[in-house]
């Protein structure tokens, strides 16, 4: 039995999109990112997070009474939560009975996410999946992400590491050796942008780049397609002149930005900065997989 354990928001079975075949994504908590367009608000932070989803609230008032340091009120407009006061003891979740109220994040052993991905072990047979791990961030749990990745290669499920490549480059090498696949998520190569929109530097991410084009693995190229924030021919440019020099790139995948995840910022009490942000055109987004195309690349655009 491993001692690790690692903090994770999510488990999805039977994916398609995370990497070839039939797959199941362990959806790792804690990002060093702070990207202003994020879709999973619920992945930044490394600890557990109550969320509140106003529309299955019935205003039954057992949160209220049952939260000691006064942080939850309701009314016509819903739950509110005093997250300066919230110490997240859980006791308002337990009494929720209509699921209004959720802890977002649970502390699991390596052993325990094994156990639910072997769950599909058929799936991953016949059609070529596997795991894959994502985030948040992989590499910020690197230690739980290396025991769950050869776990599951002992177990010959093919895996694949989903990461922004920002982390320890030592425990990189070590998760690598793991891995079937790298998905690295690519969000500017313009380094003052990066800092702007991401709040760090991108240059342990181009680096540790390198170390996966050393470890002879696969690698898919992935990049959020933003308009205004990366979209110019010459960001794109930068994007395919860099993946051109991968001795393994498989193919660049371009994914438009969208709105699905306003809704979370929401649940969270959090604002969203993006709202009159909207989707790159399809005539944009084929002007870009052109461009990548040009260096000789597969390029796909994903939806």
């Amino acid at each position: 039995m491993s001692p690790i354990t690692g903090m994770v928001f999510n488990i999805l079975r039977y994916t398609l999109d995370d990497g070839p075949g039939i797959r199941s994504t362990v959806f790792m908590k804690g990002c060093p990112l702070k990207c202003a367009w994020c879709s999973n608000p619920e992945s930044q932070n490394t600890w557990p997070e109550i969320t509140h989803r106003d529309s299955f609230c019935q205003k039954c008032l057992q949160c209220v009474g049952v939260c000691e340091e006064k942080a939850i009120s309701v009314d016509k407009n819903g739950v509110y939560i005093d997250r300066n006061l919230c110490t997240r003891c859980g006791k308002c979740v337990d009494v929720c009975v209509t699921g209004t109220l959720q802890f977002m994040g649970e502390e699991k052993s390596v052993e325990e996410v094994f156990r639910l991905v072997w769950k599909d072990i058929e799936y991953y047979k016949n059609s070529g999946g596997g795991v894959t791990i994502s985030g948040g961030e992989a590499l910020f749990q690197a230690d739980f992400v290396e025991a769950l990745l050869k776990m599951c290669r002992d177990a010959n499920i093919h895996t694949c590491l989903d990461t922004s490549g920002y982390g320890d480059p030592n425990k990189l090498k070590r998760i690598l050796n793991y891995t079937n696949l790298v998905y690295y998520d690519l969000k500017l190569i313009d380094p003052v942008a990066h800092q702007k929109f991401t709040g760090k530097s991108n240059d342990i991410i181009l680096s540790n780049l390198k170390i996966v084009n050393k470890s002879d693995v696969p690698v898919v190229i992935r990049i959020p397609v933003i308009s205004n924030v990366n979209d110019s021919d010459e960001e794109i440019n930068g994007f395919a002149k860099l993946a051109s020099g991968i001795d393994k790139i498989d193919k660049v995948h371009l994914l438009p930005y969208h709105k699905f995840g306003m809704a979370k910022y929401k649940i969270l009490d959090r604002s969203y900065e993006y709202t009159a942000l909207e989707a790159p055109s399809a005539e944009r987004l084929q002007r870009l997989k052109e461009i990548v195309e040009s260096y000789k690349i597969n390029c796909e655009v994903r939806t």
